[in-house]
């Protein structure tokens, strides 16, 4: 039977060689051609290339790479031939459940040239295994070297961002430093301007909007610069949110802000923010866009207006209820000591948006009523059909948990035989003394890292245990706010996930209220 190899070929630094976005660099070219070479000399059929240019080993979400594992379910090819390991992953774990875990499963063989990988071959499983491990240590000191780095030019108030803050640009001429961008700076001026005259941030977008003046993120792409903007409607239109970003960032006096937010770890690109401490702040790094005393009198009129956060009546439904019609978060105002949500979208243009429009006290009346429904319909039904259908739910959780613990076992399982094969090599003077140790100490740190999240999901399955155990956990969350009088923001968080108001433009009395409930 022909055997049909799938190539994979990657490439993560930024291509320097290509002719137009869509030609392949030279360096994946090569690997192209060295691997077709290698395959035809083995007699082997080529199904089909698989190229991710510019991204790198831990990145998950390569496109080729996730359309190679799809291929590979299917059993469309019998083996995958790679320049290197590390070119199809760099991640030990990765390694372990495709390369050792499903590859075998699906009957398909993997191959790499350069650092002779061959699951063929039975006796090299080891070499592959410190392979993926030394991989991981790469990626774990390289985003560790360059955290150093960067955090050292933040503190040096170089700008290190992949796109400048509007109102500038990068300096071609120096490295690290930012240059006015007059016609975005212009606009800056003018919205700190309106501001200290008394316009509301609302009505300076208004404005900005009806001149036709695109916002920032409009802006980059206009000028050509590689960024996606949002697919939301009226996405180009200048908000609330942009403009009183915009009169708070100290930026625009000359000061490098940077840092205030970063990633978990390096083996995600998730993001949180970070405190004002851990900031990167370096006074004096650029020209300024706003003179020093409009900078304090506009900070000084934003404080004045600060609204306070006010508990039971405005804040119940934060961040809880979208217009239906374009998309975006209501906004609170007060009117003859009502509360009101309201779309903001109307007030930045003119025909953005009909402008979805409710009483807080409406909708808390709408959710109660809803809320009663439910619950008296569902306390209704019969406990034990009621125990078995959410106790479904839980365990199929901690199916999903228990099967990440297995793995990261397994892992921890290789990680310890590793240590003891580096003293065994140590023993037979394989390895040297000063190599055992280094080698050792940063497999234990490994087993460590590991063991850590072993900890949390034994934890996760434990808390999963005690609820399935007491039975469901949602009829408590229901149980709790049966009936209530009035809503909390406890009681919003605790259940509703969105909230979406749509309004009949035959009739501006007729308001449609959609819920989804987080159980």
């Amino acid at each position: 039977m022909n055997q049909k190899v799938a190539i994979y070929c990657r490439l993560s630094e930024e291509d320097r060689n290509k002719r137009s976005e869509t030609d392949d660099s030279e360096s994946i070219q090569n690997q192209k051609n060295m691997l077709t070479e290698h395959a035809i000399k083995n007699g082997w059929d080529i199904y089909g290339i698989y190229s991710d240019d510019d991204y790198t080993g831990a990145d998950r979400n390569r496109p080729e790479f996730k359309r190679l594992i799809a291929d590979a379910k299917a059993r469309c090819f019998n083996i995958v031939l790679c320049k290197t390991q590390s070119r199809f992953t760099r991640e030990l774990e990765l390694v372990e459940k495709y390369i050792h875990g499903l590859f075998p499963l699906w009957g398909i063989r993997f191959v790499s040239i350069v650092d002779n990988a061959d699951t063929a071959n039975k006796g090299n499983k080891k070499s592959r295994q410190i392979n993926g491990l030394i991989n991981e240590w790469y990626l774990e000191d390289m985003s560790d070297n360059i955290k150093s780095v960067l955090e050292s030019k933040r503190r040096q108030g170089l700008h290190i961002g992949s796109f400048a803050l509007y109102g500038y640009k990068k300096d071609p001429e120096r490295k690290g430093h930012l240059i006015i961008d007059f016609p975005a700076a212009d606009v800056v001026r003018e919205v700190f301007s309106l501001y200290d005259q008394g316009y509301g941030r609302t009505a300076i977008a208004r404005i900005l909007n009806e001149r036709g003046i695109p916002n920032p993120t409009e802006y980059k792409r206009l000028c050509g610069l590689r960024y996606q903007p949002s697919k939301s409607k009226n996405s180009t239109m200048w908000r609330y949110p942009a403009i009183s970003s915009m009169l708070s960032n100290p930026m625009y006096i000359g000061n490098m802000v940077q840092g205030r937010s970063g990633s978990i770890s390096f083996k995600t690109k998730e993001v949180r923010p970070r405190p004002k401490s851990e900031w990167f702040i370096v006074e004096n790094t650029h020209e300024p866009i706003i003179d020093r005393e409009l900078w304090d009198r506009v900070q000084s009129r934003l404080a004045e207006r600060a609204k306070p956060f006010i508990s039971g009546t405005v804040g119940i439904f934060a961040k809880k209820v979208y217009c239906g019609e374009c998309g975006y978060a209501l906004r609170s105002s007060k009117n003859h000591g009502r509360y009101y949500l309201q779309c903001a979208t109307r007030h930045i243009a003119r025909d953005a948006c009909g402008g979805c429009f409710i009483p807080v006290s409406a909708l808390e009346e709408a959710v109660i009523g809803e809320l009663n429904k439910i619950t008296d319909e569902y306390l209704d039904r019969d406990e034990l059909e009621r125990s078995i259908e959410f106790a479904a739910a839980l365990k199929e959780r901690k199916k999903e948990l228990t099967s990440s613990l297995a793995a990261l076992e397994k892992n921890c399982e290789q990680l310890s035989k590793g240590v003891r094969d580096l003293y065994m090599d140590k023993v037979k003077e394989l390895i040297s003394e000063s190599d055992f140790i280094a080698l050792s100490r940063d497999v234990k740190k490994e087993i460590n890292r590991v063991e850590d999240e072993i900890s949390a999901l034994q934890k996760q399955i434990r808390e999963l245990d005690e609820r399935i155990e007491s039975g469901d956990d949602r009829q408590k969350i229901i149980e709790k706010y049966v009936h209530p009088e009035h809503l909390t923001r406890e009681t919003t968080e605790a259940l509703i996930d969105r909230i979406t108001i749509t309004r009949n433009p035959l009739s501006k009395k007729e308001i449609g209220i959609n819920i989804r409930w987080k159980f």
